[in-house]
């Protein structure tokens, strides 16, 4: 018996050994081609449009890929197959959301701004306003959203290493164990999109997102393919499977088990959970509208004809990969089923990697066959959040240096070369910030850092945005007041909730200054960042129509665009 099980063990661990070394060889492999790809792209870029735009030289598939590559986060491959495999039919929520949001982006934002502005989304708000204020604002606005998304990367970054080099807690890898590990892996995703943006700017950043889409979807179509196959196309097999093996039996394939959940006697909990759903809701369909490093996505392209093909192929590539997701989130809890994935990470984060390893053993045979696909997987995961971190990075530092630096502190001044050498400067301090807080961040919830992300963009940069482009009597107060007015609101409202403190699962669970009933502030923060702008701009009497006139024909037409 002793013999059988000591067998069972060194064959666990020569398939984690496998799966180690591939992981690392494929990691770098990736790695490899892509800095290649940087420094080639650094020898084109000799402009400021080359470093912040790629010099406009993209065609509306390949930015369509890019945004593809940039909308496709850890949080949507490794967060929504997760949350698909706990909870069921709630977790599509998250999907549909995501897809639906880009409607939005597409029908109210995507040609205007791309006619309108040149660089970054403070371009088209501070275009008929006094430029200081309203570009400080947007310079805030977009380094704040931009950093809470980078922390939820790179702390995903970390977690997902100790699973896939094997590191469990009492376990060592290179003499690290698993915190030392994360610690490591979040310098060395830092450290790799600071030389992605400070060395390829736009134009390299870009095709690392073109490659990074390429191989996401390719392994979420083998995966999907893989498991209809286990089930013979078999749909209602798979989702019986998933509903018995989740232990929730039909409620499983039904709403109502994560959200929206009815407390019998409690109408008052009942009504805050229906709401906080809306507000959820709410926060993703807009979010993404007012998101800047995928905003920045539509001034890569020559044409406002080419902003709206991307557009409409960035929905087909990430509709497809949702609907990838559904076979991935069902496939982990029928094939790993529930207590397999909690048990690995309570909140699902590995179900994607544990159904590869899941399948590998199931066609390829045997602990290697799961190791080589476990690997493969690991691989486009640690590519899906390079990628992200670097179009972040480019985001936040480009509105350091256009928006702060150029139009504030020079006051329109600045050369292009003292203004991308400062947005090299500013990737750089960002990036180091980022590594740093992510190193304290390691115990947050990465869904709530994405949450947060969207819907503080939704409650600050979207009214700003659709006031500027729709709104004649708009002025510098209002932009100011919508600005800071959602993004305080938002942080603020957040900050009271049970996901800071007051809840077991709150991240401070020993500390209690909640007041505010909701995990999603979308539903108050949102109409507040409207109602802040509508009432700046009433309070001011500044007005210019002919501007506004402008900014209309230029939006409408593309005349004078960059």
């Amino acid at each position: 018996m002793s013999e059988a099980i000591n067998g069972v063990v060194l064959a666990a661990e020569a398939g984690s050994s496998t799966a180690r070394t591939l992981t690392i060889t494929l990691f770098l492999v990736f790695v490899a081609v892509t800095l290649g790809i940087t420094v080639w792209a650094s020898r084109q870029t000799k402009t400021a449009t080359d470093f912040y735009a790629g010099g406009r030289s993209f065609s509306g598939f390949q930015n369509g890929m890019a945004i593809g590559g940039d909308y496709m986060s850890a949080a949507s491959f490794l967060g929504i197959a997760g949350i698909i495999a706990l909870y069921g039919y709630d977790g599509f929520l998250y999907s549909i959301g995501f897809l639906v949001a880009w409607l939005v982006a597409l029908l109210l934002v995507a040609e205007l701004l791309r006619n309108s502005g040149r660089y970054t989304m403070a371009d088209v708000l501070a275009f008929r306003m006094r430029q200081r204020p309203v570009r400080t604002a947007a310079a805030v606005s977009t380094i704040t959203v931009s950093i809470f998304y980078l922390l939820a990367q790179m702390v995903g970054a970390g977690a997902l290493v100790a699973l896939l080099l094997g590191i469990r807690p009492g376990t060592t890898f290179l003499g690290m164990d698993a915190d030392a590990a994360k610690i490591a892996t979040i310098i060395l995703v830092g450290a790799l999109m600071i030389i992605y943006v400070t060395v390829g700017g736009m134009k390299g950043t870009t095709y690392v997102q073109i490659v990074k889409a390429f191989l996401l979807m390719t392994g979420a179509l083998v995966m999907t393919i893989l498991v209809l196959a286990h089930y013979k196309f078999n749909l209602s097999e798979l989702l019986g499977d998933a509903a018995n093996a989740s232990g929730k039996g039909s409620a499983f394939l039904e709403p109502g088990l994560r959200y929206g959940v009815e407390v019998a006697g409690d109408a008052t909990k009942t009504f805050y959970n229906k709401v906080d759903l809306l507000s959820l809701g709410i926060a993703l369909v807009l979010g993404t509208a007012g998101l800047p490093h995928i905003l920045i996505r539509f001034y890569t392209v020559p044409t406002a004809r080419a902003a709206r093909k991307s557009v409409l192929w960035a929905i087909g590539i990430i509709g497809t990969f949702y609907l990838f997701t559904l076979a991935l989130g069902f496939g982990a809890a029928a094939l790993v089923g529930r207590e397999a994935i909690v048990a690995q990470d309570a909140a699902g984060n590995t179900a994607a990697p544990q159904l590869a390893e899941a399948l590998g053993v199931d066609f390829l045979g045997g602990d290697v066959g799961g190791a080589a696909l476990l690997a493969i997987i690991a691989a486009v995961a640690f590519a899906t959040i390079l990628a992200v971190v670097a179009g972040l990075t480019l985001a936040s530092s480009s509105s350091l240096a256009h928006d702060f630096y150029a139009n504030v502190v020079k006051g329109g001044q600045a050369s292009e070369r003292q203004e991308v050498n400062v947005a090299r400067i500013s990737a750089l301090v960002i990036g180091a910030i980022s590594i740093v807080l992510s190193i304290f961040a390691q115990n947050l919830n990465v869904a709530f850092l994405v949450a947060l992300a969207f819907a503080v963009a939704a409650s600050g940069n979207l009214p700003a945005i659709l006031y500027s482009l729709f709104w004649k009597r708009f002025n510098t107060a209002g932009a100011v007041w919508a600005i800071y007015g959602g993004l305080i609101s938002a942080v603020g409202l957040v900050f009271f909730s049970p996901v800071v403190s007051g809840a077991p699962t709150a991240m401070f669970p020993d500390h209690d200054w909640q007041w505010f009933p909701l995990s999603n502030p979308g539903i108050i923060s949102i109409p507040v960042g409207f109602l802040c702008g509508w009432i700046g701009t009433l309070l001011s009497k500044e007005t210019d129509a002919d501007k506004y006139a402008e900014l209309e024909v230029r939006a409408l037409t593309g005349a004078g665009a960059h």
